[in-house]
C-alpha cells in the first residue's frame, strides 16, 4: 500500500507515476478529497472532545459547590450525540479511503520501461542457445502422454481441465526438478521452509493480493470460511513475518518454500488450454526477501540471479526481459521475469517472476525494523520463483526430447532420478 503521506506531499509525482500504470489521476484526486474529508472530521471531533472534557470538568465543580448544572449537563448530553455521529462518518469514511488507497498499484521504478500493453518489455539477456533439432519437436503433452508420465484425460475426468497425473517417471520428475531446486537455494543462502497451504484474508491482503484477486476470482476462496487456497507461497512467507520488528542485524532474510499453488486463471479462457503451462493447480518454488530500503535494489539482481543458476544448471536456453509498468504485478516496483525457450512453441514461456515490492507489501503487513537512530522503518520485500516446477519439466521434456519419443535426463537431475539418464516408453 501506498504512504497517504506521500500522496499528499507528492501528488503530481504520484499521479504521473501511477498513470504509467493505466491508474486514472482522477482517482488520486477522489482519494485526497476523501482522505481530507477524514482528516476534518478527525479534527472536529477532537475539539468536541476537548470541549466535554472542559465542560466535564465545569460539572463537577458546579456540584462540589452544590449548584445547578442541568444545562451544562443537557448541552453535553448533545455534545456527546455530535460525537458519536461524528465518530460513526469517521468510520466509514476511513474505511472508504482505506479501500480506496488499498486498490492504487505500487508506484513503478523510473527505469521500468513505460506500456499500457504488454508489449515494450525489454531484454536484459539471452542465454544459451535453443537446441536445433533434426526432427520436428513434439510438444511436451504429446511426448509426456506417449511416454505415460503426463494424463491430463484422467485429470479432466477426475477434476476438470487445467489439472494433470503426473505418473512412474513424470511424477520422479516432478519430485526431481523441485528438491533440485530447494537444494540449491538453500546452498545459496535461503531457509527452507513448508508453509500452509490455505490463508487467512489479512494475510491476502498483507501480500496485495486482495482486494484484487477477491474482485477478479483469481483465487478459490473457501466458502463459509476466512481461508483462500494460496496462490503462490509468497503469500505465507511474506506474512511469516507480519506484525513484526525484524532485527536490523539479520536483513536481509531469505526464505525458500516448494508448495502447490492453486489459479482459478480467470480470463484465460482459449489460452494455453493444453499442457503444463496455465494450470489451476501447480508445483512452484518460491524465494522471499526481506530486505533494508537502500539494499533491495542489489538483492533484486540477487534474487533474479538466483533462478538464473537453475536455468544454467539445467542447461536450458532462455532469457531475461524488465516487464513494462502495465504488465508488472500489482505490487511491484520493477520486475525481471525469466522465460524459458519451448521448442514446440518457437517461443520464450515465462518460468520465473522476480520482483521488487519496496515497503508496499511491509506497509500493508506491517513489517519493520529499528534503523540506526533507533526509528521504525518498513523493510522492502522481494519476491521471486525459483522455479515454476511445471513449467521446468514442460521446458525439459521438449529440450531433452528424443527423435525416438525417449527425452533424456539433464545431468544434474540424475542423482535425483536415482542414475537414471533417459525416460523410455
Amino acid at each position: 500500500m501506498l504512504d497517504l503521506k506521500e500522496i499528499r506531499n507528492n501528488t503530481d509525482y504520484v499521479k504521473e507515476r501511477l498513470g504509467t500504470r493505466g491508474i486514472d489521476p482522477k482517482d488520486i484526486d477522489k482519494l485526497l478529497k476523501m482522505d481530507q474529508q477524514r482528516r476534518n472530521l478527525i479534527v472536529e471531533s477532537e475539539n468536541l472532545k476537548k470541549t466535554r472534557n472542559e465542560v466535564s470538568d465545569q460539572i463537577s465543580q458546579l456540584k462540589r459547590n452544590k449548584e445547578d448544572a442541568n444545562d451544562k449537563i443537557m448541552e453535553m448530553r448533545k455534545v456527546g450525540g455530535e460525537i458519536k455521529e461524528l465518530d460513526q462518518r469517521l468510520q466509514a469514511l476511513t474505511e472508504e479511503v482505506q479501500n480506496a488507497a488499498a486498490h492504487l498499484p505500487n508506484i513503478p521504478n523510473k527505469s521500468v520501461p513505460i506500456s499500457l500493453t504488454e508489449e515494450g518489455s525489454v531484454e536484459l539477456r539471452k542465454v544459451g542457445t535453443p537446441r536445433k533439432f533434426a526432427f520436428t519437436p513434439k510438444a511436451h503433452w504429446e511426448i509426456g502422454e506417449k511416454l505415460g508420465i503426463l494424463d491430463f484425460e484422467r485429470a479432466a475426468k477426475v477434476s476438470g481441465s487445467r489439472f494433470v497425473y503426473y505418473v512412474g517417471l513424470g511424477a520422479r520428475l516432478e519430485r526431481a526438478v523441485y528438491n533440485f531446486f530447494l537444494d540449491q537455494n538453500v546452498k545459496a543462502g535461503y531457509t527452507e521452509m513448508i508453509t500452509p497451504y490455505m490463508v487467512n484474508e489479512e494475510s491476502m491482503f498483507g501480500t496485495g493480493q486482495f482486494p484484487k484477486f477477491k474482485e477478479t476470482h483469481a483465487g478459490y476462496e473457501i466458502q463459509d470460511s476466512d481461508l483462500t487456497l494460496i496462490p503462490t507461497a509468497e503469500v505465507p512467507l511474506v506474512n511469516f513475518h507480519r506484525n513484526e520488528i525484524l532485527d536490523a542485524d539479520a536483513l536481509p532474510i531469505n526464505e525458500t518454500a516448494l508448495s502447490p499453488a492453486f489459479r482459478s486463471e480467470a480470463g484465460s479462457a482459449g489460452r494455453d488450454t493444453r499442457g503444463l503451462i496455465r494450470m489451476h493447480q501447480f508445483n512452484k518454488v518460491e524465494m522471499v526477501k526481506f530486505t533494508k530500503p537502500e539494499d533491495s535494489w542489489d538483492e533484486l539482481e540477487k534474487l533474479t540471479n538466483q533462478a538464473e543458476s537453475l536455468l544454467k544448471l539445467l542447461k536450458l536456453p532462455y532469457h531475461v526481459i524488465t516487464l513494462t509498468t502495465s504488465d508488472m504485478s500489482f505490487t511491484a516496483a520493477m520486475t525481471h521475469d525469466l522465460e524459458v525457450w519451448i521448442p514446440a512453441q518457437n517461443m520464450y514461456r515465462e518460468i520465473s517472476s522476480c520482483s521488487n515490492c519496496t515497503d508496499f507489501q511491509a506497509r500493508r503487513a506491517k513489517i519493520r525494523y529499528r534503523d540506526d537512530d533507533g526509528k521504525l522503518q518498513y523493510v522492502h520485500t522481494l519476491n521471486g520463483s525459483g522455479l515454476a516446477v511445471g513449467r521446468t519439466v514442460a521446458a525439459i521434456l521438449e529440450n531433452y526430447q528424443n527423435e525416438d519419443g525417449s527425452v533424456t535426463i539433464p545431468e544434474v537431475l540424475i542423482p535425483y532420478m536415482g542414475g537414471l539418464t533417459k525416460i523410455t516408453k
